[in-house]
């Protein structure tokens, strides 16, 4: 299988990624289940929203509020308390939401 997103450099993302993850997170928030996982524009390249995730669970750039106010929308409580406000990164929103997606394939 050839690999669909680049590398993090020592834990950061290109701007593109970082990007995409907003979509992606916008994708999983629309996600019903039964249906087929939502696919996101990733540098040109049609993408699984799991796979955005996936590459982000080592990424160490600090989550913007915004965003972070969007993921705290989104999960559990318990998962909500492992993200600790304004030094949350991308990798501990990606671990908790990448693990949402697996549970959601396998459910479908």
């Amino acid at each position: 299988m050839t690999q669909l997103l680049p590398p993090l450099h020592e834990g950061h993302a290109p701007t593109f990624l970082h990007l995409a993850f907003q979509d992606a997170l916008e994708g999983f928030e629309g996600w019903k289940a039964g249906e087929v996982e939502p696919m996101v524009d990733c540098d040109g390249k049609p993408t699984p929203i799991s796979a955005v995730f996936g590459r982000m669970r080592t990424c160490t750039d600090l989550m913007p509020v915004r965003i972070l106010d969007d993921v705290l929308d989104l999960v559990e409580s318990e998962a909500a308390a492992a993200l600790d406000g304004p030094t949350a990164t991308y990798a501990e929103a990606a671990r908790i939401l990448r693990a949402y997606c697996v549970e959601r394939l396998k459910a479908t």
